[in-house]
């Protein structure tokens, strides 16, 4: 479920395990697509996923996992592996709220 208040980064890393590795994947929209959309190059593919991403209710706990694990394949929480890669590479990550972060690489 998306958090009120601001999800930055640091805050994102600072989740309990409970919620970067519990009970947020069994609500995930994903879980009823193909797993393939997630993990298939290509735009089609990428934005499809990201559709899903959309609707998803627990899409910020699914980038957060994403984050801290660096997780190198596939769409999570709505962003591609390059798009991941550009937020975590940002100098000041503590600086970057969750809609901030969505716009910049929407």
């Amino acid at each position: 479920m998306p958090r009120s208040g601001g999800l930055t980064i640091a805050c994102m890393q600072a989740f309990d395990i409970t919620d970067v590795m519990g009970e947020w994947e069994g609500a995930a929209a994903c879980r009823r697509a193909d797993s393939d959309l997630f993990f298939t190059a290509g735009t089609a593919s990428e934005l499809s996923a990201k559709a899903v991403c959309r609707e998803c209710p627990v899409r910020w706990e699914c980038l957060a996992y994403a984050l801290r694990h660096r997780v190198e394949h596939g769409v999570w929480g709505g962003l591609s592996e390059r798009e991941r890669r550009k937020l975590l590479n940002r100098t000041r990550p503590s600086a970057w709220d969750r809609d901030t972060a969505m716009r910049s690489v929407s």
